[in-house]
């Protein structure tokens, strides 16, 4: 039997590879960034095939580390930035567009359309999410309609025409990997109900839907379960891996993150801390709508079971609000940020609200924008870099809070992401919340989820309970009830409110 099953993790910012073992242990990994593009302001975009070239180099390199081949993979998984939006030609292989990425605000304006147009509560009923320039329906709308170059001589169908006769390929990044590694468009529920074009209850393509947003059938990719027996297709032997190796999962990022901190069970919630932040909570196999500003979605989907669902609360800016720091030159490098936090015992009264891109979940304010508010003439840069990491806490708090309202209590919180190597954030966030933090040893749970999926496709675990086996807590950080952060929590929404509907045109 194959001795590993291999991740590609596609992120925001970069792409990593990670070999794993029975035990759940990284025998190899590789990483590596891609450029981010801001053509115009609250625009955002990626080049596809500068994805998937870092893809092929990331797969090779984490082979290596690993001292293994293609032939000793059992399976690969896919997990990937959500909503990104890729179209492209079906024949060439080349995107007709750059990738709109989630946080792109674009189309902003054709959501508050629909908003006006008394939209917003079907879609919310259909899809589980609160309409939004976030999801991929606007963005495909836009690529449909507006991706044509402008060439006065051009002659031939434009996009619109090419996608309606079956020429081109839509798909979220899952989607467009799998299908740069075996051929298949492909994609899977977790996915899917991000699109803001699939009913989660009925797990299909709504057709009002697609007429709303003038999509054709014919772009779509079909719909899997995340982990998939029946295997999304084979890699090539000739190729990459030399090997026709199945790929057999695909989860959007945070399903992945709640699927690898083994979050099976109702009640069951984890918080990922990447460029944003995206809390989770499993509610089994029932989609509970949420009335304090939570989305539905599809937590994930094994062969020949029922989905289960997970409340969500979606964080738009929590590393990238610690990228900018150091973009300004504030810190060097975000390992720096716990060492000026420790330095201080408060911010001073200052108040950072990281808004660059709209506020999600619960405020859901797509006009608006970073601010920071309480400065004086001794705030140091000490104060700022503290203010930061408490925004980072208390945009948790926000969703923990319609958490509760909606589905009961959060008991306790698994964590995982980049920031949670930094134990004075974990720190906070359990002051903030008055709950424990659990950090786990693997804190890449969002590969880890993806190569679970993909070895109980094809058995390289047996059940669920050999991947709860697995699970090893690296530290907990219970609550100190003497905290003074919890109490600047009110501060916070009042800060929260100065900064909406400032991107008033």
């Amino acid at each position: 039997m194959s001795e590993y099953v291999a991740a590609v993790d596609q992120g925001t910012t970069g792409t990593r590879c990670m070999v794993f073992d029975r035990a759940g242990r990284v025998v190899g990994s590789a990483y590596e960034t891609h450029e981010q593009f801001y053509p115009e302001p609250g625009w955002v975009e990626h080049d596809a095939v500068e994805i998937w070239e870092n893809t092929v180099a990331v797969v090779r390199d984490a082979l290596e580390a690993a001292d293994c081949a293609g032939s000793d993979l059992a399976a690969i998984g896919v997990t990937n930035q959500r909503e990104t939006t890729v179209l492209w030609d079906r024949e060439t292989g080349e995107p007709v567009a750059p990738a709109i990425v989630w946080q792109d605000r674009r189309t902003t304006e054709r959501v508050e359309r629909l908003e006006q147009e008394g939209r917003a509560p079907e879609i919310r009923r259909r899809t589980g999410l609160e309409p939004d320039a976030y999801f991929s329906a606007t963005k495909l709308e836009w690529l449909l309609e507006e991706a044509d170059p402008i060439e006065p001589d051009r002659s031939g169908p434009g996009v619109r025409e090419r996608a309606e006769a079956g020429d081109l390929a839509f798909g979220t990044i899952d989607s467009w990997l799998v299908w740069k590694l075996t051929g298949e468009h492909v994609t899977d529920v977790t996915n899917a109900s991000r699109t803001m074009l699939f009913d989660v209850h009925e797990l299909a393509w709504d057709d009002d839907l697609l007429a709303e947003f003038s999509v054709p059938h014919a772009v779509l990719p079909e719909v899997r379960p995340s982990s998939d027996e029946a295997e999304y297709g084979r890699t090539d032997p000739d190729g990459l891996l030399g090997a026709a190796v199945p790929v057999t999962a695909a989860l959007g990022d945070q399903q992945a993150a709640l699927f690898g901190q083994c979050c099976f069970e109702a009640g069951e919630a984890k918080n990922t801390y990447g460029t944003g932040s995206f809390l989770l909570c499993n509610t089994g196999t029932e989609a509970v709508e949420s009335d304090h500003g939570l989305l539905t979605t599809v937590a994930f989907q094994r062969s020949g079971e029922a989905p289960r669902y997970a409340l969500e609360g979606s964080v738009f800016v929590t590393g990238a609000a610690v990228e900018w720091l150091t973009d300004v030159g504030l810190v060097e490098e975000a390992a720096e940020t716990e060492r000026l936090a420790r330095s201080v015992d408060s911010p001073d009264g200052v108040y950072f609200v990281p808004a660059f891109t709209g506020l999600g979940a619960p405020h859901w304010d797509g006009r608006a924008r970073g601010t920071i508010v309480g400065m004086t003439r001794g705030t140091g840069r000490e104060h700022l870099v503290r203010a930061t990491l408490e925004a980072i806490a208390f945009q948790t708090r926000d969703v923990v809070e319609a958490m509760a309202a909606d589905a009961g209590p959060v008991e306790s919180l698994q964590v995982d992401g980049g920031a949670v190597k930094n134990s004075f954030l974990c720190r906070l966030q359990a002051d903030a919340l008055g709950v424990p933090v659990v950090r786990p040893e693997v804190d890449e749970t969002t590969a880890l989820g993806a190569a679970y999926a993909a070895g109980l496709a094809v058995g390289y675990w047996d059940d669920l309970d050999d991947l709860r086996a697995n699970h090893r807590v690296d530290r907990t950080f219970d609550p100190d009830p003497d905290a003074a952060v919890a109490d600047r929590y009110d501060r916070w929404l009042e800060a929260v409110e100065r900064a909406k509907g400032w991107a008033a045109d």
